[in-house]
């Protein structure tokens, strides 16, 4: 009970003599200092919001305004028009003031009315400015004179230095586009998936829901498009994600992973202890909005909106919904270590403590040798498994005591940390057994020892190397990349570690030992739990996971042959499904929509003509390399053009996701759409980003390469394809499927990957560098 009594400010008795008073001096200042905190967290807050609500203009720009309206009345020439003496004689400011007085009042008024409108309209000129993509569709490096013009203006109109949301009111809404040409673009992308006969009938379907049922659903979402910011996201983030049945583990969630080639240390405490402060480091930087929002060719920025429960957020279960809770602050995060948990408090009178005080603090968990409770276990895996169970036993049995202040210490910790027991690492002798282990680890680990339902799980395993487990409906994976690669960086560069591989300094602060978190477990709660845990296991034993580093090439021979990078890896799939399936599917490939306000992702459907002809002809021998590169050249360019409608607003899939939202709402049954959202995407891809931060320059520092991260097959007889290209001379290639399928492996997929690029690459005569 020593920590209860620490939290206890003053404590007194009542004695024959009178009442004695004991006031804690140490709590008293704790509080001070936590008050401290939280008012400059306000003031700060405050401030940002100021300065953002002025974007593109600044505080010192009113001064500008008043001083030169000051020095035209002295100059007796009138700027207003006779608007400053209307408001002299309607204010009756003389009667108030003496003069000069009633006049400057009078000019400061006029000058604040002047400059509030100027900020609109800089806004508003921005915001047109950035309606503007024709730049996206012309050669990359090759803007026509219009396009420079455009961007010229865009830097002129925005502000300088701008805060993380500074954009956000400047950036436009996300686009409805036409019945009529969501239709035309859906029937164009199926048309290779389905015999005459097949496609004869969806094109009648979608025809009569084009004629009678569609404009009526559009109406109703061109209310929306007007009412609400995105008419997307907000139904995309519920029925999506929120709204899914389902286990998340898996499913939903995805992972990142380490530096390949950095390996600071082996010390699972010295390197969870510069994480977890390069983490929060990172969060203090959202905080104060310090963080550069990201600008596409130095100029267009993207939208901001889904950092904001990056940290202290945590998916609460419901029986028919899930919810997405977020707090304001965390002082802590828990740790989850052989078993049992702990609340590790980050802050000592209101200061971030240094690497060493939470090295210190994370050695004292590893030396506990304490058993878990009852239960305690394996307690993670109620987020692991179905939802409803886990929301049902939520209310029944952690929804009071010391189980639901336990609940609450972890949803409300800024993220949750697992010290795994086990090592992972890259593979050194050129083969993928270790580094898929790796990568299986991080998605799934023993399905009890992550907390799915956190906005991310850092695990730090026993030789130092660490990952992320991602919880999806907040945000997507561009957003937690960002965090990755500042982490990486303050972790190895701007920290750094001691010549004994430990966290620079001595712990010196007199901190209470983490809190050993209190479980009271009933057996039928545990036989709740052990449910989970036997769905959750099942799941996770399921998926085949493989890596692949291919380096034979990077993007440097894409660029040679003048060929987008991301386009050639498409075809190279595209190619490598049709070998291993003989036939093509209906291929997910996410992209974003951020270049509008609350915009999240979007999807390009990567099957098209043109990449079914380019396939077909890779194994055919009446075909010669010269007819295959310009098939290769046709598909490239489909893929491009389709690529940039989704980030311009002009895709398929989320315009009628909502149609069918609406449909729902107005009890309209429609079989086109009913048929359309239950195809499966039997491949899903996705490309990993990288060098989001300018804190690291990764052609310099290549050896900071991320091995990207992945996430499990969206279907079940089907692949899930994640990569990142790493450079020059390197792609690495997240492959997943289940074991449940028998004509779905992910080794023979991943074979098939590696022919195909090698494959691409010779129709241009380039072999391997010497």
């Amino acid at each position: 009970m020593a920590e209860a009594h620490a939290a206890v400010a003053f404590q007194f008795t009542i004695t024959p003599e009178g009442v004695d008073f004991r006031i804690s001096n140490e709590a008293l200042r704790a509080i001070y200092y936590s008050g401290v905190r939280s008012w400059k967290k306000r003031f700060a807050r405050f401030k940002n919001n100021f300065l953002t609500g002025l974007y593109p203009a600044s505080p010192t720009s009113w001064f500008v305004v008043l001083i030169s309206v000051l020095a035209s009345v002295f100059m007796r020439v009138d700027p207003s028009m006779g608007v400053i003496q209307v408001i002299q004689d309607r204010l009756g400011l003389s009667n108030y003031f003496a003069a000069p007085a009633d006049l400057y009042i009078s000019v400061v008024i006029f000058s604040t009315v002047l400059w509030i409108g100027m900020v609109y309209m800089l806004r508003y000129m921005l915001k047109l400015l950035l309606c503007y993509h024709g730049w996206m569709y012309e050669p990359h490096g090759k803007f026509s004179l219009v396009s420079k013009i455009w961007l010229g203006l865009v830097k002129v109109f925005s502000g300088r230095k701008p805060l993380l949301y500074s954009y956000q009111a400047s950036l436009p809404r996300l686009p409805l586009p036409t019945v009529q040409g969501t239709i035309s673009r859906y029937l164009k992308s199926v048309r290779p998936l389905m015999t005459d006969d097949q496609y004869k009938e969806m094109e009648q379907l979608a025809l009569d829901f084009q004629e009678t049922l569609g404009p009526r659903l559009q109406r109703y979402l061109l209310l929306k498009s007007w009412w609400a910011t995105n008419y997307v996201s907000d139904w995309w983030e519920e029925y999506v994600y929120l709204r899914g049945r389902s286990p998340i583990m898996v499913n939903s969630n995805y992972y990142a992973m380490d530096a390949i080639f950095v390996h600071p240390t082996q010390n699972q405490a010295a390197r969870c202890a510069n994480v977890i402060y390069s983490m929060l480091l990172f969060r203090r930087q959202l905080a104060r909005e310090e963080v550069r929002p990201i600008l596409v060719s130095n100029a267009v920025p993207l939208c901001s909106w889904q950092y904001e429960r990056m940290f202290n957020t945590t998916r609460i279960p419901g029986v028919e919904t899930d919810s997405l809770r977020h707090w304001d602050d965390s002082k802590h995060v828990v740790v989850y270590s052989r078993g049992r948990y702990y609340k590790l408090p980050v802050y000592f009178l209101g200061q971030l403590i240094r690497p060493c005080e939470i090295q210190a603090q994370i050695e004292k968990i590893l030396l506990d040798k304490s058993e878990p409770a009852f239960g305690e276990e394996h307690l993670a895996a109620m987020t692991a498994g179905e939802r409803i169970p886990w929301a049902k036993a939520r209310q029944k049995f952690f929804s009071k005591g010391v189980n639901k202040t336990s609940l609450d210490t972890i949803e409300q910790s800024a993220f949750f940390v697992t010290l795994d027991e086990e090592e992972h690492d890259y593979d050194k002798d050129g083969q993928n057994d270790m580094v898929s282990s790796y990568a299986e680890s991080l998605l799934h680990g023993k399905a009890y020892d992550r907390w799915f339902d956190k906005s991310f799980t850092l695990v730090v395993y026993k030789n130092g190397r660490i990952g992320v487990n991602c919880e999806h409906s907040w945000a997507d994976a561009p957003i937690v990349g960002h965090l990755w690669e500042h982490t990486m960086y303050y972790d190895g560069k701007g920290i750094g570690y001691g010549e004994d591989k430990n966290t620079i300094g001595q712990a010196s602060l007199p901190l209470p030992p983490p809190l050993r978190l209190k479980w009271d477990i009933s057996e039928e709660c545990n036989e709740v739990i052990e449910s989970q845990l036997v769905t959750a296991a099942a799941l996770s034993e399921d998926v085949d996971m493989q890596l692949m580093a291919f380096k034979h090439y990077g993007k440097d021979v894409c660029k040679k042959c003048r060929i987008s990078p991301d386009a050639w890896i498409q075809m190279a799939l595209q190619t490598a499904y049709f070998r291993d399936q003989n036939k093509f599917a209906l291929t997910y490939e996410a992209s974003m929509t951020r270049l509008f306000r609350e915009g999240r992702t979007e999807t390009v459907r990567s099957c098209t003509m043109d990449s079914c002809n380019f396939v077909r002809s890779m194994d055919d021998p009446t075909k010669t390399n010269e007819d295959r590169i310009k098939l290769l050249h046709q598909a490239a360019i489909t893929h491009q053009n389709s690529y940039r409608n989704c980030m311009t607003g002009t895709g398929i899939d989320r315009h009628l996701f909502t149609l069918y939202v609406v449909s729902k709402y107005l009890k309209e049954d429609s079989k086109f759409l009913g048929k359309v959202l239950s195809e499966p995407w039997r491949l899903s891809t996705s490309q990993t980003p990288h060098q989001q931060t300018n804190l690291l320059d990764l052609r310099k520092h290549p050896e900071y390469i991320s091995g990207g991260g992945g996430f499990g097959p969206v279907a079940d007889d089907g692949y899930g394809v994640s990569y990142i290209i790493a450079g020059e001379n390197a792609i690495m290639f997240h492959i997943s499927s289940k074991h449940s399928c028998n004509h779905t492996s992910s080794k023979r997929f991943m074979k098939n990957i590696e022919k195909a690029l090698l494959d691409m690459r010779a129709l241009f005569n380039m072999t391997d560098k010497k």
